[in-house]
């Protein structure tokens, strides 16, 4: 019986866990972003012109 209360193992089980997550959300951000981190440019430009037009209205 002193198996079933035996917490020796729930910390590390529980950092596992918290890892797997922070990995997962990385593989899908990489997916998400692939574009941006490929080298297309043509994403790239357009989004840097975007915030340069919205840049340059805020300061005037």
């Amino acid at each position: 019986m002193d198996i079933l209360m035996d917490e020796n193992g729930q910390g590390a089980a529980e950092y596992i866990l918290l890892f797997g997550g922070v990995i997962v959300i990385a593989i899908a951000a990489l997916i998400i972003y692939q574009n941006y981190f490929s080298g297309s440019p043509e994403f790239v430009d357009d989004d840097l012109g975007t915030v340069r037009t919205n840049v340059a209205r805020e300061r005037s």
